[in-house]
């Protein structure tokens, strides 16, 4: 075969590979033996498809070729008898060994007999040789690395195994320059000639009068072939023809002009490109490439194409391309906000934020634990909190159910608003997205889907056929669009990688949306069946996201390569090729770049520890701002719509809001609203009962600050008063006096409250010992004393939509048709057990113990799934490591922490250095530590890798008090600050600093010993128990009291010689910060939660003086951040 005839079996191979026509491409590898694709030869060895490598193989060489030849048929054959052995599949190894091994006994028979001998043995690793052999996997993977080593060495694969380099589509392009050249011999040329074969030589049909040429581009419509099928296109014709029509530069077809976008394209060259066609000619649009000279072989009709080719017939000269005018006064560094006006701590890995579209100072913002937070920026403070979880799991797919219980874990990838702000949408890295109704500032489940299997890397919303729809994209390589009732409309398939990133966009009336793969391939489609319309290599070629310009004109792209080099570019749409690349990014970045725009004006990107900041229009840098420090390398940054306030994560979990002349106006504006609304409020008295004989003088009426006025723009929910709740004192803005003392709210009658008791739950001989809410906040879950947990669960209907507990609907005891009860393992002498119990994130299983052995209980069907650690010494607290499920830590009765390894089977290590039992446990995945606390009154840090010890600190006692009773350990949300409760008191560390920084003693109303204490699932409130019947609300950040509920508000009246009643336990909700659930001495259970008229607990309180010492320093940070809180709940 002639070289050129070599050549062009190159060029085929080229135009079928970008065609996708997969199988034919390696049946011409293998019949041509020009070319030996080691990609795919790997992919079919480690897959195991012994015929196809084989029949592949031959194409190149032969068995008796030489003895590099011969080893690799060996290798092969040895390894596929080898895995017929370790199937016991005894028939198909003595068929390989006659069939396909008995060639080599002629060149090595004793090699022969001993392969032969495997067959006798049980287990071919009994041989020496083969001991070491692995899985399967290995196996073939080891055997495939010393395949390609034989293979580089064979001559006979000398020079095949790199294919030749030459530009894409050369086929194609080769054909249009031959009809460029045919046509320019026409006796008649005609403008937009009408090719319809590519069987006979073109030649345009006789005319009157000459016209101009134009260069040819083949029409569609000829060859049928299926509809996946669609052409590739090239570059401009080699000729420079007369004046034509060229493209308009607002086009998404003019990305088929160019299908190296990387490259510089001649404006000549460009401008020949022969976009203007007649109405017939609507295929220019093709997948995977189809640029402009398209080789057009399928036309595929639609509305779209057809408007689409009309914004493509617009005037321009030949031989120049002109970009939209976008005219403005020069950049003024005034203009961008670069003062750091407010700091908020979030608590977890702040991973996407996203403004509403109409309240300029409303923030959602996504975390790594995958919580999802409302902030009001302007107020500085947390609006709504929703912790992850699964709202139905009986509509996710097995492969979701399966990977969520092996791994609970799970991170928020995208926070979105919708365009109107009625919606927010959130992905998530495991297979769901979820989207909330927004509305009167309160987030409502709406939707719930498992999109995809594995990550859902980015969501976004659109509007295709005046449907708001929500886009998504995910790790198995797919683009889908669902409708707002969750049905799936579309499926785009074509990327051969995770697809990183979606972004939907109008044109007039064509809508569309671009992605970007982990391979750097960009693709664009239209809203049907058909494919790609795009296919183009991003600068870097790995993580790239696309955004337009606010008013949609200009399209620019970021993004990072695995080398590390950024990029920052915009577009030219109209040719589907870079028109400026940004400059100013350092020389290599340890992640990927996060960018955004606004103002039709400014470019924005995190990198380097600041904030870069270009002018669209000079790819030279603007200037850069650090934010006062504190930033990470490469922070995540949001600007709101009207441009004046960016958000910027910052290296310690939050966020910091940095703002313009204009954004402070916007800021003070709002506070101005909230105080004048603070002014307005309207008082309202709480009455006193004889109860309030033994209250403090300091309690009694209080002034109620009314929150809900309709002159706060957006209100604030879930009884979170409007209080500012930054880690700063606001910086720029007029401070609001919020110095007057205010008086303590009192509960002190059953009207002034909600209240409901679990049906079934009083049990006179069993006090209930440890109290949880189940993740998904359904239900509730006691554990007595006996060892017995008991379970209820409310409903959904239409009393209770949400199906969340509440008390204003008596749940129901909850018990599978079995009538199992989950009942742990007790000693014959429990008085002395010490019951403890940690729930799964997932709600799927229960574990606890009560003197005896550890139980894992299914909490569907009640059974014991297995039972561990059986004592001495007995278990007195456990807590799941908040990264590993199957990693818990287990307090001992003998004062000592086993840290055990469920999947295996083995306590990993033992921490030494209480001098009492464990009573207390809370992991910190910030810190990454383990606090440990324990009867002695101590508290431990512990690395929680190494399992070191860092410090020990003794809680401070009141003089001559004994170091006797329980000690726990709750983290707030931040992970950080860390609540400590002791009968004698509560106290809030900081676990960074592992020293006291607030203290709260027991003193007047409220001066029995304290029985039990947790924080709100907000971590803004803090709720304690005491031993007289009374429950405390503190503020968290100071542990200032901002509410009693007395006994007679939630208990029955006491009869003559009963005992009286103890709360032994309090919990929170896990999404309602004023709802709190009590276990009392009688066996019974109560959910208590404000008045329908008040909805939250002790509102705007402050108090004149801290009698007991009370230490008030600088507040803590509040945050929404996910975290387990120890022997309570796991989220």
């Amino acid at each position: 075969m002639s070289s050129l005839s070599r050549e062009l079996v190159f060029l085929i191979l080229q135009f079928l590979d970008e065609e996708k026509f997969k199988e034919s491409v390696h049946k011409l590898e293998q019949e041509s033996g020009f070319f030996f694709n080691i990609k795919y030869f790997e992919e079919k060895a480690l897959a195991g498809e012994w015929d196809e490598v084989e029949k592949y193989l031959s194409g190149f060489t032969k068995v008796d070729d030489n003895r590099y030849s011969m080893k690799i048929f060996f290798e092969i054959r040895k390894q596929k008898y080898l895995e017929a052995l370790d199937r016991n599949d005894r028939a198909k190894a003595v068929e390989i060994l006659a069939k396909d091994l008995k060639v080599f006994a002629t060149f090595n028979e004793e090699l022969y007999k001993e392969i032969t001998q495997l067959l006798t043995l049980e287990n071919f690793r009994e041989n020496e040789q083969l001991s070491k052999y692995g899985d399967t996997k290995s196996a073939r993977t080891i055997m495939y690395t010393e395949l390609k080593k034989l293979i580089e060495a064979n001559p006979l694969f000398r020079e095949k195994l790199a294919f030749p380099s030459f530009k894409a589509s050369r086929l194609r392009t080769l054909i249009n320059q031959s009809l460029n050249w045919q046509h320019q011999l026409c006796k008649n040329p005609r403008p937009n000639p009408d090719i319809k074969t590519l069987f006979l030589d073109h030649s345009c049909s006789a005319a009157n009068g000459a016209r101009a040429l134009t260069p040819v581009n083949l029409p569609v419509a000829a060859v049928a072939r299926p509809s996946n099928f669609v052409p590739l296109g090239v570059h401009g014709g080699p000729f420079q023809p007369s004046p034509a029509p060229a493209p308009n530069a607002n086009a998404l077809a003019g990305w088929m002009a160019n299908p190296n976008p990387s490259s510089s394209v001649p404006s000549g060259v460009v401008a020949a490109s022969p976009f203007p066609m007649q109405p017939s000619q609507v295929g220019v649009l093709k997948h995977p490439r189809a640029p402009s000279n398209s080789l057009g072989l399928m036309d595929y009709q639609s509305a779209d194409h057809e408007q689409l080719m009309k914004r493509l017939r617009s005037a321009q000269t030949a031989n120049e391309v002109t970009y939209p005018a976008h005219s403005h006064s020069a950049a003024s560094l005034d203009d961008l906000p670069r003062n750091v006006v407010s700091t908020m701590r979030q608590g977890s890995v702040v991973i996407s934020m996203d403004f509403h579209p109409a309240h300029q100072t409303l923030l959602a913002v996504g975390c790594s634990s995958g919580e999802v937070t409302l902030w009001e920026v302007g107020s500085r403070e947390k609006v709504v909190t929703e912790p992850f979880k699964i709202w139905n799991m009986a509509a996710c797919t097995v492969i979701f159910q399966g990977t969520i219980v092996k791994d609970p874990s799970i991170s928020v990838t995208r926070v979105a608003w919708s365009p109107d702000g009625n919606l927010l949408g959130v992905s998530f890295t495991k297979h769901l997205i979820h989207v909330y109704a927004y509305q009167g500032s309160e987030l409502r489940q709406h939707l719930e889907i498992d999109a995809h299997v594995g990550c859902v890397n980015d969501l976004a919303f659109a509007h295709p056929n005046k449907q708001m729809c929500v886009v998504t994209c995910g790790d198995d390589k797919l683009i889908k669009v669902w409708d707002l009732s969750g049905k799936k409309l579309y499926t785009f398939e074509g990327h051969e990688a995770p697809v990183y990133s979606i972004c939907p966009h109008q044109k007039e009336n064509i809508q569309f949306i671009f992605s970007t793969a982990l391979d750097g391939k960009i693709k664009a489609w239209l809203y049907d069946n058909v494919g790609s319309r795009v296919d183009y290599d991003a600068p870097g070629q790995w993580c790239t996201t696309m955004l337009y310009s606010a008013d949609g004109s200009r399209l620019f792209s970021c993004g990072t390569s695995k080398d590390g080099d950024s990029f920052l570019v915009e577009w030219n749409e109209s040719e589907g090729a870079l028109k400026r690349t940004y400059l100013g990014f350092r020389k290599k970045s340890a992640g990927v770049v996060q960018f955004d725009t606004t103002r039709n004006r400014f470019l924005a990107v995190g990198e380097d520890n600041q904030v870069k900041f270009w002018d669209m229009d000079s790819t030279n840098l603007l200037t850069t701002v650090e934010a006062e420090g504190g930033l990470p390398n490469l922070p995540r940054l949001r600007f709101n719509k009207e441009g004046n306030l960016l958000a910027v994560t910052t290296a310690d979990n939050g966020f910091k809001i940095l703002a313009n002349t204009d954004g402070l106006r916007t800021l003070r504006a709002f506070e101005a609203r909230s105080f004048e609304t603070s002014k307005a409020s309207i008082e309202m008295k709480v009455s006193t009962s004889a109860m309030g004989t033994n209250m403090s003088p300091a309690v009694g009426k209080i002034e109620h600050m009314d929150t809900d006025s309709p002159a706060r723009p957006t209100p604030i929910p879930n009884g979170i008063e409007a209080m500012s709740r930054t880690m700063e004192k606001p910086r720029n803005l007029d401070s609001v006096d919020k110095s007057k003392p205010l008086e303590l709210t009192e509960i002190v009658d059953p009207t002034q409250c909600r209240q409901v008791t679990m049906p079934d739950s009083k049990d006179s001989v069993s006090k209930v010992a440890r109290l949880l809410y189940t993740n998904s906040g359904v239900g509730i879950l006691a554990l007595g004393a006996n060892g017995v947990q008991r379970l209820w669960k409310w409903s959904r209907n239409e009393q209770n939509p949400s199906g969340k507990a509440t008390a204003s609907i008596t749940p129901q005891h909850w018990q599978p048709n079995s009538g199992l009860l989950m009942a742990n393992d007790v000693p014959d002498n429990p008085e002395g057990a010490v019951p403890c119990i940690a729930l799964s994130k997932n709600d799927s299983y229960v574990m606890s113990a009560c003197g005896g052995k550890i139980s894992l209980f299914n909490m569907m069907t009640f059974k014991v799934m297995t039972t561990f650690m059986p004592p001495p010494p007995a278990s007195t607290f456990l807590a799941f490591h908040p990264q590993d499920n199957n990693i818990i830590a287990i307090g001992m009765e003998d004062s000592s922490i086993h840290i055990y390894n469920v999947r295996v089977d083995e306590v990993k290590t033992k921490l030494k250095g209480h001098q009492k039992i464990v009573t207390g446990l809370a992991f910190s995945t910030t810190l990454n530590i383990l606090v440990s606390s324990g009867a002695d009154a101590q508290l431990f840090f512990w690395t929680a890798d190494s399992w070191e010890k860092k410090k020990s600190s003794a809680i401070q006692l009141p003089p001559g008090k004994a170091p006797v009773g329980d000690t726990r350990v709750q983290f707030h949300n931040d992970q950080i600050h860390l609540l400590v409760s002791h009968e004698t008191q509560l106290a809030i560390y900081d676990a960074s600093k592992m020293e006291c920084i607030h203290k709260w003693v027991p003193q007047d109303a409220l001066s029995s010993p304290i029985t039990s204490a947790s924080y709100s699932c907000n971590s803004q409130l803090v709720y304690a128990s005491f031993a007289d019947g009374n429950i405390a609300v503190f503020d968290a950040e100071s542990l200032r009291l901002r509410c009693r509920i007395a006994p007679s508000a939630y208990m029955p009246q006491p009869t003559p010689n009963s005992a009286p009643i103890i709360p032994q336990v309090i919990t929170t909700h896990p999404q309602e910060p004023n709802q709190v659930a009590v276990g009392l001495s009688d066996g019974s259970v109560k959910v208590i939660e404000p008045s329908e008229s008040s909805r939250r607990w002790g509102v705007g309180v402050a108090v004149a003086a801290d009698k007991a010492g009370t230490e008030n320093g600088r507040p803590s940070s509040s945050s929404a951040a996910n975290n387990s809180s120890s022997d309570q709940i796991q989220r």
